[in-house]
């Protein structure tokens, strides 16, 4: 954000949406693992809109920081609820009320980035963290879980997470990936699996389409916006 300009917001109606949020919704929304490769300073957006990523790797001269507080500003991207769940309530707590600029090292051992490399190794160990789910893994397994993971943890019991498994499990005797991850198991090679998203997602699991609803605005499918939505 280029502060010269003043402090963003203005003359907006009650359906404007911010950017960084905008940005991490599709993020959160998205039928494909995200991967961030960071480097230099991600600071205010740049430490939110990483929030929904799947895997986070940084470079060890990264920094970042919810710097909002020392702005008089307030936290956007959704923050105020990716962030306890990444890192748990006391972190959060301390990176935004203090809204103080921390280093990669302590980004690890917060929880919010995975692994930490030299500058010149973060791409090139995105891209092998990306090969390796593009060659061992099922698209619409992935997509799936993605979204359970997402969507159910928030629930405050099991029984909606163990209600979908069970619709997930007991169709898997007429799944051409559960077939192919089976068969390429017994003979030792490498999967091939057949599924592609989003057209063999079940049609039962809640969110198919949300990609589309996000796009039109529309309402998400009931139930499934956290717990009593």
């Amino acid at each position: 954000m280029d502060l010269s300009g003043g402090a963003p917001g203005g003359d907006v109606d009650d359906d404007w949406l911010e950017p960084a949020g905008q940005c991490s919704r599709r993020i959160f929304e998205c039928t494909k693992p995200v991967i961030a490769a960071i480097r230099g300073a991600a600071v205010g957006a740049g430490s939110t809109i990483i929030l929904p990523a799947d895997y986070r790797i940084a470079a060890t001269d990264s920094r970042f920081g919810y710097v909002f507080t020392r702005r008089g500003f307030f936290p956007e991207g959704a923050s105020a609820w990716h962030l306890p769940r990444v890192v748990g309530m006391g972190r959060a707590m301390d990176w935004m009320l203090t809204g103080r600029v921390f280093p990669a090292a302590e980004a690890l051992a917060g929880g919010l980035v995975h692994r930490v490399v030299e500058p010149d190794e973060v791409l090139p160990a995105a891209e092998a963290y990306a090969r390796d789910l593009i060659e061992h893994t099922a698209p619409v397994s992935v997509a799936v879980t993605r979204q359970m993971l997402l969507r159910l943890s928030a629930f405050d019991s099991p029984y909606p997470a163990h209600a979908l498994d069970s619709k997930l499990i007991g169709g898997l005797a007429t799944s051409a990936d559960a077939v192919e991850g089976i068969t390429s198991f017994l003979q030792r090679r490498r999967p091939d699996f057949p599924g592609r998203v989003p057209t063999d997602i079940p049609s039962f699991v809640p969110w198919t389409g949300i990609d589309d609803a996000a796009a039109a605005n529309e309402p998400r499918p009931p139930g499934f916006g956290g717990p009593g939505a």
